[in-house]
């Protein structure tokens, strides 16, 4: 059995089974990536409910494995050279679990810089930007009422970003063409968030790219996603 014990995070959140990845997050645009990453890869994980009402993630034993204090975050009892590992930061630890198992990633060279690619695009910007769009337009639109500049900014930067996957998606069923990858698991629950959390579907007009909806439906539609969309369980 795996100890876990050097990890200060597994004293507030005890593993069940320390054989097995332990899952710290919650059903955010970016926690449900990992959830659906494992699934999609069958890889047998233990999830914890990092809960943002009690600063779950503020606390010295989440703080212990990510000092940025932000879910996702993982530990792999079986990491490089069979040791526990700790990792932080979405795409990074999509391309950790993508790189483990030579799955959701090309196997060669040129396709694999390609996804990684498309994978900061999201990290860089549909991320921050679909993220401060929804901070002005669902909770800090009294404090902006007089001022429309900041969401209007994050409002049109959201809909360029959304213009660049169109026109990626053009002729393609993924990101990457024929291959399911982490860069499709890295957007689309960003493209759903931004409808279903923030309830922007129409003022980001998400009827005018169509290719994008298409993709979004096919994500959805995978059961990875159907089930991984809600782990950590909602209360």
């Amino acid at each position: 059995m795996a100890d876990l014990s050097s990890f200060p995070i597994t004293k507030k959140w005890p593993a069940k089974n320390p054989d097995i990845i332990q899952l710290y997050s919650l059903p955010t645009p970016n926690g449900v990536k990992i959830s659906i990453a494992l699934e999609e890869l069958g890889l047998p994980y233990e999830a914890h409910r990092i809960a943002f009402d009690t600063n779950d993630q503020k606390s010295p034993e989440f703080v212990s494995l990510n000092p940025n204090g932000r879910i996702p975050a993982i530990i792999d009892p079986k990491g490089p050279d069979g040791k526990p590992i700790g990792l932080f930061e979405s795409g990074a630890i999509l391309v950790y679990l993508a790189e483990k198992t030579g799955k959701l990633i090309p196997a060669d060279a040129a396709g694999r810089y390609e996804t990684l690619c498309w994978v900061m695009f999201q990290m860089g910007g549909v991320g921050p930007m679909f993220g401060q769009f929804g901070h002005f337009f669902k909770f800090a639109a009294e404090k902006v009422a007089n001022n429309s500049y900041p969401m209007e900014r994050y409002r049109d930067e959201s809909k360029r970003l959304l213009s660049v996957l169109e026109a990626r998606l053009d002729g393609r069923q993924w990101i990457m063409g024929e291959e399911h990858t982490i860069a499709d698991i890295a957007l689309y629950p960003w493209v759903r968030g931004a409808d279903v959390f923030y309830g922007g579907r129409e003022v980001l007009d998400y009827a005018g790219f169509p290719n994008v909806m298409a993709w979004l439906e096919r994500c959805l539609e995978r059961p990875a996603a159907k089930k991984g969309l809600d782990i950590p369980a909602r209360t």
